[in-house]
């Protein structure tokens, strides 16, 4: 585009805080006041189910902002045009505040690491972001903001440090900076950078957001874990960073170990309290898009290959320490057991049932054997595990199981059912709106969101007793046949066992069958099918997205 690209403006520069999953039902409820929200884009990609209802019903009443974490915007090799694809429909929908992104790579060319990764901050790496953001911000038609990483390594061949780097970055692209300032802590205490320096070299007016958070000391380096208080020295830099670049839209991140929301929303008012005392400065402009290259650099990803190898095969490790300015294998193993923690989080939030079956630490190591044999290859989290039953067929050490690969399906597909489309289910009246005539020759389409689900082991009842207040009983005999559907009624994905009348009956219905054909399947299994009684259960589970006649 040739115009100017629009500017995020925020309407209100105060404090904001992260919208987790957690504390959905208290801002719903209660709408408790705060200047705005961010929500990780990853988490909204699919624009549909429980998360998308959620955030629309909120946006009506806060501004939000999109705070990315898988473009990888730095990533020589791997960066991927579909994913950037999905970023831009997202932002369309919710027209945001603000968009941001990080300072970081995060993929190679056959695998994505799925973590805010280090850059070597020489000018190649600079021309290659430059690039990237002036292409993103193309396609966007807005500035985005850059956030600066907390890192456990710094290379030889850097030629600058990271402020230097955005600075540069925000100059030559009109980008704007998110500036986080427990990074800027954290990097000072892992590799003796200085916090201050680092403010004083950035432009006042280039930085767009302020990040706050908690941070972790352990014996290998400062970790932001982002799960607690925000620590006194880093109240200081904010006090620094507003001294320099006004007042700004702050953000108080809170991701693990999360909270009542009324410790966070105690933090958010801390940070207005402090901010209170600064004026607004004015944000540069943008630019023009001939400002920005036009034209991809060919960047050397060596570096990176050899990174990334290294954390999947430690024997590979002393190849890439040379490049570290410390060499320091215990802070390299902090990235390597990011990609475990990653991984376990990932699969058990789409296999708890599995998860409790076999204990806690069993999951985690057998979670770290399937991201070694199959690698992330989304930046999207919520794709990664679809193999999962496969691999469970093969792994021996699960082979006394043999019920597991079945479960493994059942979760996936009800996991995947939280992200499917949206769509208006049929309805009760819809349904006694079709000419009784014609009834047996009408067709019905299964819901985006509905699956349906059939095993030769008890996988329903033991899936079932697994789920708090349920009533159901462990099964006594796990070789027993169950089948059932998976629907999301009103937002929230529900299971319901069938028996194998109503089963075959929607299996045929599934597969494009009249109605008539889906009654002759029921009653061919149960002659005293209720076919009232079924079709309420299925319109209450909002099973059809369509009833049509012939």
């Amino acid at each position: 585009m040739t115009a100017e690209l629009r500017a995020g403006l925020a309407p209100a520069n105060h404090a904001g805080v992260g919208l987790r999953a957690p504390h959905y039902r208290d801002f719903l409820e209660q709408r408790p006041k705060v200047g705005w929200l961010e929500v990780h884009t990853e988490n909204f990609l699919n624009r549909s189910g429980w998360d998308w209802h959620v955030l629309g019903q909120l946006r009506r009443d806060y501004p939000v902002s999109l705070h990315g974490v898988g473009l990888g915007l730095g990533s020589a090799r791997g960066f991927s045009e579909h994913h950037l694809e999905r970023v831009r429909a997202l932002v369309a929908d919710v027209d945001p505040m603000l968009v941001s992104e990080h300072l970081c790579w995060g993929a190679v060319h056959d695998r994505n690491l799925n973590d805010l990764l280090p850059l070597a901050l020489d000018d190649a790496a600079l021309d290659l972001l430059c690039e990237r953001v002036g292409r993103v911000q193309d396609l966007l038609g807005r500035q985005i903001l850059l956030e600066n990483v907390s890192t456990y390594v710094r290379f030889r061949s850097d030629q600058m440090s990271e402020a230097q780097f955005m600075a540069a970055l925000s100059r030559r692209t009109g980008c704007l900076l998110l500036l986080d300032v427990n990074n800027l802590w954290v990097n000072q205490c892992n590799h003796g950078e200085d916090a201050l320096a680092a403010i004083a070299a950035i432009a006042p007016g280039s930085v767009g957001e302020i990040h706050l958070a908690g941070h972790m000391v352990t014996p290998a380096a400062v970790i932001d874990h982002h799960g607690a208080e925000v620590a006194p020295e880093v109240w200081a830099l904010y006090k620094a960073a507003l001294g320099r670049f006004g007042r700004v839209p702050t953000l108080v991140e809170w991701d693990t170990d999360l909270p009542a929301l009324e410790v966070l929303l105690g933090e958010a008012r801390k940070a207005d309290a402090i901010a209170s005392g600064f004026a607004v400065q004015p944000a540069i402009a943008p630019p023009h898009a001939n400002a920005r290259s036009a034209a991809a650099p060919d960047v050397d990803s060596s570096t990176q290959e050899l990174f990334a190898r290294a954390l999947f095969d430690a024997g590979r490790e002393a190849e890439v320490l040379g490049h570290f300015t410390n060499g320091d294998a215990d802070r390299f193993g902090l990235y390597r057991g990011n990609l475990t923690v990653t991984w376990d989080k990932v699969l058990s939030a789409a296999y708890p049932v599995i998860r409790q079956l076999l204990g806690d630490e069993f999951f985690t190591a057998l979670s770290r054997a399937f991201g070694m044999a199959h690698p992330s290859v989304d930046a999207d989290l919520n794709n990664f595990g679809a193999g999962f039953a496969a691999f469970l067929e093969r792994f021996e050490h699960v082979a006394q199981y043999p019920y597991l690969p079945d479960m493994a399906r059942f979760e996936w597909a009800l996991h995947r059912s939280h992200f499917a489309p949206d769509a208006q289910p049929v309805t009760a009246a819809q349904l006694g709106s079709l000419d009784p005539t014609r009834f047996e020759a009408a067709r019905a389409a299964l819901h985006p969101a509905c699956t349906l689900f059939a095993s030769d082991w008890a996988i329903l009842p033991l899936w079932q007793a697994h789920q708090a207040g349920s009533g159901v009983g462990f099964p006594q005999d796990m070789a027993q046949p169950s089948c059932g559907v998976i629907a999301r009624p009103r937002w929230k994905t529900e299971v319901a066992a069938l028996p194998a009348s109503a089963f075959a009956a929607l299996k045929v219905l599934g597969e494009g069958g009249n109605v008539g054909a889906a009654l002759d399947a029921a009653f061919a299994i149960d002659d005293d099918f209720d076919v009232p009684a079924h079709l309420a259960q299925w319109m209450a589970l909002g099973v059809f997205s369509s009833l049509e006649e012939e």
